[in-house]
Protein backbone atom coordinates (compact mmCIF):
# COMPACT_ATOMS: atom_id res chain seq x y z
CA UNK A 1 0.00 0.00 0.00
CA UNK A 2 -2.60 6.74 -5.30
CA UNK A 3 -3.47 9.70 -11.48
CA UNK A 4 -5.49 17.21 -19.37
CA UNK A 5 -5.27 19.95 -23.80
CA UNK A 6 -5.08 23.70 -23.13
CA UNK A 7 -2.13 26.05 -22.82
CA UNK A 8 -2.32 27.25 -19.23
CA UNK A 9 -1.45 30.80 -18.36
CA UNK A 10 1.53 31.43 -20.60
CA UNK A 11 1.74 33.89 -23.47
CA UNK A 12 5.05 35.45 -24.51
CA UNK A 13 4.89 38.00 -27.33
CA UNK A 14 7.91 39.62 -28.85
CA UNK A 15 7.68 42.06 -31.77
CA UNK A 16 10.60 43.39 -33.78
CA UNK A 17 10.57 45.52 -36.90
CA UNK A 18 13.45 46.33 -39.21
CA UNK A 19 13.56 49.78 -40.73
CA UNK A 20 15.62 51.47 -43.41
CA UNK A 21 19.19 52.07 -42.37
CA UNK A 22 19.12 48.83 -40.29
CA UNK A 23 17.15 50.54 -37.50
CA UNK A 24 15.45 47.96 -35.25
CA UNK A 25 12.52 48.52 -32.95
CA UNK A 26 11.91 45.81 -30.29
CA UNK A 27 8.87 45.78 -28.07
CA UNK A 28 9.29 44.25 -24.58
CA UNK A 29 7.88 40.80 -23.89
CA UNK A 30 4.63 40.57 -21.97
CA UNK A 31 3.41 37.68 -19.92
CA UNK A 32 -0.30 37.28 -19.28
CA UNK A 33 -1.27 35.05 -16.37
CA UNK A 34 -4.26 32.80 -16.91
CA UNK A 35 -7.40 33.61 -14.99
CA UNK A 36 -8.19 30.20 -13.51
CA UNK A 37 -11.93 29.72 -13.28
CA UNK A 38 -12.26 25.99 -13.98
CA UNK A 39 -9.75 23.29 -13.03
CA UNK A 40 -9.88 19.58 -13.90
CA UNK A 41 -8.55 17.31 -11.17
CA UNK A 42 -7.66 13.67 -11.91
CA UNK A 43 -8.02 10.96 -9.29
CA UNK A 44 -7.68 7.22 -9.69
CA UNK A 45 -11.14 6.57 -8.29
CA UNK A 46 -9.90 3.17 -7.10
CA UNK A 47 -7.62 3.91 -4.13
CA UNK A 48 -10.05 3.65 -1.25
CA UNK A 49 -10.35 5.43 1.14
CA UNK A 50 -8.31 8.22 -0.47
CA UNK A 51 -10.60 8.17 -3.50
CA UNK A 52 -13.21 5.74 -4.81
CA UNK A 53 -15.92 5.50 -7.41
CA UNK A 54 -19.55 5.20 -6.29
CA UNK A 55 -22.01 2.93 -8.15
CA UNK A 56 -23.44 6.02 -9.86
CA UNK A 57 -19.99 6.96 -11.20
CA UNK A 58 -19.38 9.86 -8.80
CA UNK A 59 -16.12 10.14 -6.88
CA UNK A 60 -15.95 9.98 -3.09
CA UNK A 61 -13.35 9.64 -0.37
CA UNK A 62 -10.87 11.78 1.52
CA UNK A 63 -9.39 13.51 -1.52
CA UNK A 64 -12.64 14.32 -3.40
CA UNK A 65 -14.05 15.93 -0.25
CA UNK A 66 -10.83 17.82 0.40
CA UNK A 67 -10.70 18.93 -3.25
CA UNK A 68 -14.17 20.45 -2.97
CA UNK A 69 -13.16 22.33 0.16
CA UNK A 70 -9.87 23.59 -1.32
CA UNK A 71 -11.54 24.67 -4.57
CA UNK A 72 -14.22 26.58 -2.68
CA UNK A 73 -11.55 28.42 -0.69
CA UNK A 74 -9.64 29.17 -3.91
CA UNK A 75 -12.86 30.39 -5.55
CA UNK A 76 -12.46 28.12 -8.57
CA UNK A 77 -14.78 25.53 -10.07
CA UNK A 78 -13.25 22.06 -9.98
CA UNK A 79 -14.21 19.08 -12.12
CA UNK A 80 -13.15 15.70 -10.72
CA UNK A 81 -12.44 12.88 -13.19
CA UNK A 82 -11.20 9.30 -12.81
CA UNK A 83 -8.01 8.30 -14.63
CA UNK A 84 -5.77 5.24 -14.61
CA UNK A 85 -2.84 5.67 -12.23
CA UNK A 86 -0.31 4.36 -14.73
CA UNK A 87 0.80 7.25 -16.94
CA UNK A 88 -0.90 9.96 -14.89
CA UNK A 89 2.13 12.27 -14.78
CA UNK A 90 2.64 12.00 -18.54
CA UNK A 91 -1.06 12.75 -19.08
CA UNK A 92 -0.81 15.83 -16.82
CA UNK A 93 2.11 17.21 -18.81
CA UNK A 94 0.27 16.43 -22.05
CA UNK A 95 -2.53 18.74 -20.90
CA UNK A 96 -5.26 16.12 -20.47
CA UNK A 97 -6.13 17.58 -17.06
CA UNK A 98 -4.77 20.26 -14.72
CA UNK A 99 -4.08 18.59 -11.37
CA UNK A 100 -3.27 15.11 -10.02
CA UNK A 101 -4.79 14.33 -6.62
CA UNK A 102 -4.10 10.68 -5.88
CA UNK A 103 -2.00 10.22 -2.72
CA UNK A 104 0.91 11.45 -4.84
CA UNK A 105 4.10 11.51 -2.77
CA UNK A 106 6.37 14.51 -3.27
CA UNK A 107 9.77 13.11 -4.25
CA UNK A 108 12.89 14.59 -5.90
CA UNK A 109 12.43 12.26 -8.88
CA UNK A 110 8.87 13.42 -9.52
CA UNK A 111 9.85 17.04 -8.98
CA UNK A 112 12.06 16.74 -12.03
CA UNK A 113 8.95 16.19 -14.15
CA UNK A 114 6.19 18.17 -12.39
CA UNK A 115 5.57 20.75 -9.69
CA UNK A 116 3.74 20.15 -6.42
CA UNK A 117 1.50 22.06 -4.08
CA UNK A 118 2.36 22.19 -0.41
CA UNK A 119 1.68 18.75 1.14
CA UNK A 120 -1.79 18.05 2.50
CA UNK A 121 -0.98 14.63 4.02
CA UNK A 122 1.90 12.47 5.22
CA UNK A 123 1.44 8.73 5.79
CA UNK A 124 3.53 5.62 6.52
CA UNK A 125 3.51 2.39 4.49
CA UNK A 126 3.76 -1.28 5.40
CA UNK A 127 3.58 -4.94 4.47
CA UNK A 128 0.47 -7.10 4.55
CA UNK A 129 0.29 -10.89 4.73
CA UNK A 130 -2.14 -13.67 5.56
CA UNK A 131 -2.91 -13.71 9.28
CA UNK A 132 -2.32 -17.46 9.48
CA UNK A 133 0.51 -17.59 6.94
CA UNK A 134 4.21 -18.20 7.57
CA UNK A 135 5.01 -14.49 7.18
CA UNK A 136 2.53 -13.23 9.76
CA UNK A 137 4.18 -11.27 12.58
CA UNK A 138 7.48 -10.55 10.85
CA UNK A 139 10.19 -8.84 12.89
CA UNK A 140 9.11 -5.35 13.88
CA UNK A 141 5.35 -5.96 13.71
CA UNK A 142 3.43 -3.24 15.61
CA UNK A 143 6.42 -0.86 15.52
CA UNK A 144 7.34 2.07 13.25
CA UNK A 145 10.71 2.55 11.58
CA UNK A 146 11.63 6.00 10.26
CA UNK A 147 13.95 5.90 7.28
CA UNK A 148 15.87 8.54 5.38
CA UNK A 149 17.02 8.48 1.77
CA UNK A 150 20.39 6.78 2.28
CA UNK A 151 20.13 3.34 0.66
CA UNK A 152 22.85 1.73 2.78
CA UNK A 153 21.05 2.79 5.97
CA UNK A 154 17.74 1.52 4.58
CA UNK A 155 19.16 -1.93 3.84
CA UNK A 156 20.73 -2.12 7.28
CA UNK A 157 17.38 -1.29 8.90
CA UNK A 158 15.63 -3.84 6.66
CA UNK A 159 18.18 -6.62 7.26
CA UNK A 160 15.82 -8.89 9.22
CA UNK A 161 13.04 -8.41 6.66
CA UNK A 162 15.42 -9.04 3.76
CA UNK A 163 16.30 -12.39 5.33
CA UNK A 164 12.65 -13.28 5.97
CA UNK A 165 11.56 -12.32 2.43
CA UNK A 166 14.43 -14.01 0.58
CA UNK A 167 12.96 -16.07 -2.25
CA UNK A 168 9.45 -14.70 -1.62
CA UNK A 169 7.16 -12.70 -3.92
CA UNK A 170 6.21 -9.12 -3.02
CA UNK A 171 3.23 -7.40 -4.66
CA UNK A 172 3.17 -3.63 -5.28
CA UNK A 173 1.11 -1.19 -7.31
CA UNK A 174 3.07 -0.13 -10.38
CA UNK A 175 4.59 3.35 -10.73
CA UNK A 176 4.36 4.26 -7.05
CA UNK A 177 6.99 5.60 -4.67
CA UNK A 178 6.66 2.30 -2.82
CA UNK A 179 7.92 0.40 -5.84
CA UNK A 180 11.30 2.11 -5.70
CA UNK A 181 11.64 1.26 -2.02
CA UNK A 182 10.84 -2.41 -2.62
CA UNK A 183 13.14 -2.74 -5.64
CA UNK A 184 15.99 -0.93 -3.86
CA UNK A 185 15.76 -2.96 -0.67
CA UNK A 186 14.34 -6.32 -1.72
CA UNK A 187 14.72 -6.59 -5.48
CA UNK A 188 17.97 -8.56 -5.11
CA UNK A 189 16.50 -11.15 -2.72
CA UNK A 190 12.83 -11.43 -3.68
CA UNK A 191 10.59 -11.45 -6.75
CA UNK A 192 8.63 -8.22 -7.22
CA UNK A 193 5.26 -8.42 -8.97
CA UNK A 194 3.59 -5.21 -10.14
CA UNK A 195 -0.16 -4.57 -10.36
CA UNK A 196 -2.21 -1.89 -12.06
CA UNK A 197 -4.25 -1.28 -8.89
CA UNK A 198 -3.72 -2.01 -5.20
CA UNK A 199 -6.92 -4.06 -5.08
CA UNK A 200 -5.33 -6.50 -7.53
CA UNK A 201 -2.39 -7.28 -5.26
CA UNK A 202 -4.87 -7.86 -2.43
CA UNK A 203 -6.66 -10.48 -4.54
CA UNK A 204 -3.43 -12.33 -5.26
CA UNK A 205 -2.33 -12.11 -1.64
CA UNK A 206 -5.58 -13.69 -0.41
CA UNK A 207 -5.28 -16.38 -3.11
CA UNK A 208 -1.69 -17.18 -2.13
CA UNK A 209 -0.19 -16.15 -5.47
CA UNK A 210 2.13 -13.69 -3.69
CA UNK A 211 3.60 -13.84 -0.19
CA UNK A 212 3.26 -10.21 0.95
CA UNK A 213 2.05 -6.89 -0.45
CA UNK A 214 3.42 -3.43 0.29
CA UNK A 215 1.34 -0.25 0.22
CA UNK A 216 0.18 2.85 2.08
CA UNK A 217 -0.84 2.02 5.64
CA UNK A 218 -4.09 3.97 5.41
CA UNK A 219 -5.00 2.07 2.25
CA UNK A 220 -4.49 -1.26 4.04
CA UNK A 221 -6.50 -0.10 7.05
CA UNK A 222 -9.45 0.30 4.71
CA UNK A 223 -8.74 -2.82 2.66
CA UNK A 224 -8.60 -5.05 5.76
CA UNK A 225 -12.15 -4.04 6.67
CA UNK A 226 -13.59 -5.65 3.53
CA UNK A 227 -14.96 -9.20 3.87
CA UNK A 228 -12.78 -10.50 1.03
CA UNK A 229 -9.66 -9.31 2.88
CA UNK A 230 -10.61 -10.49 6.37
CA UNK A 231 -7.66 -12.90 6.44
CA UNK A 232 -5.09 -10.14 5.84
CA UNK A 233 -3.18 -8.07 8.41
CA UNK A 234 -0.08 -5.95 8.77
CA UNK A 235 3.23 -7.72 9.23
CA UNK A 236 6.61 -6.19 9.95
CA UNK A 237 7.09 -2.53 10.89
CA UNK A 238 5.37 0.49 9.41
CA UNK A 239 7.84 2.49 7.33
CA UNK A 240 7.75 6.26 7.82
CA UNK A 241 10.06 9.24 7.48
CA UNK A 242 11.78 11.25 4.77
CA UNK A 243 12.02 8.19 2.53
CA UNK A 244 8.53 9.14 1.29
CA UNK A 245 9.47 12.78 0.77
CA UNK A 246 7.58 15.73 2.24
CA UNK A 247 4.24 13.98 2.09
CA UNK A 248 1.41 13.85 -0.46
CA UNK A 249 0.59 16.91 -2.54
CA UNK A 250 -1.24 18.02 -5.65
CA UNK A 251 0.68 17.35 -8.87
CA UNK A 252 0.85 20.36 -11.22
CA UNK A 253 2.55 21.27 -14.47
CA UNK A 254 5.71 23.30 -13.88
CA UNK A 255 4.36 25.97 -16.20
CA UNK A 256 1.33 26.54 -13.95
CA UNK A 257 2.96 28.47 -11.14
CA UNK A 258 -0.08 30.76 -11.09
CA UNK A 259 -2.35 27.81 -10.27
CA UNK A 260 0.00 26.70 -7.48
CA UNK A 261 -0.19 30.24 -6.09
CA UNK A 262 -3.97 29.86 -5.88
CA UNK A 263 -4.08 26.35 -4.41
CA UNK A 264 -1.28 26.55 -1.83
CA UNK A 265 -2.99 29.15 0.40
CA UNK A 266 -6.24 27.17 0.23
CA UNK A 267 -4.50 23.96 1.37
CA UNK A 268 -2.70 25.81 4.16
CA UNK A 269 -6.03 27.26 5.34
CA UNK A 270 -7.63 23.78 5.34
CA UNK A 271 -4.74 22.51 7.45
CA UNK A 272 -4.84 25.48 9.82
CA UNK A 273 -8.54 25.27 10.65
CA UNK A 274 -8.57 21.49 11.12
CA UNK A 275 -10.46 20.58 7.95
CA UNK A 276 -7.75 18.17 6.79
CA UNK A 277 -7.68 16.57 10.23
CA UNK A 278 -11.46 16.15 10.28
CA UNK A 279 -11.70 14.69 6.77
CA UNK A 280 -8.74 12.35 7.23
CA UNK A 281 -10.11 11.03 10.51
CA UNK A 282 -13.47 10.49 8.79
CA UNK A 283 -12.06 8.57 5.83
CA UNK A 284 -8.61 7.32 6.87
CA UNK A 285 -9.35 6.83 10.58
CA UNK A 286 -6.21 8.76 11.51
CA UNK A 287 -4.98 12.35 11.30
CA UNK A 288 -2.58 12.52 8.35
CA UNK A 289 -1.93 16.27 8.55
CA UNK A 290 1.74 16.82 7.62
Amino acid sequence: MLIRNKLKGRSLIGVAAAFAGAAVLALPAAVAAKEWKTVTIALEGAYEPWNLTNPDGSLAGFEPELAKDVCARAKIECKLIAQDWDGMIAALNAGKFDVIMDALSITPERMEAIAFSVPYAATPAGFAALKTGPLAKLAGTDTTVKLGTDLAEQKKAMEALRTALKGKTIGIQAATVYGKFIYDNFGDVATVREYKTSAEHDLDLVAGRIDVAFDDATYFNSAFSKPDNADLAFTGPEIAGQIWGEGEGLGLRKSDADLKAILDPAIKAALADGTVKKLSEKWLKVDVSP
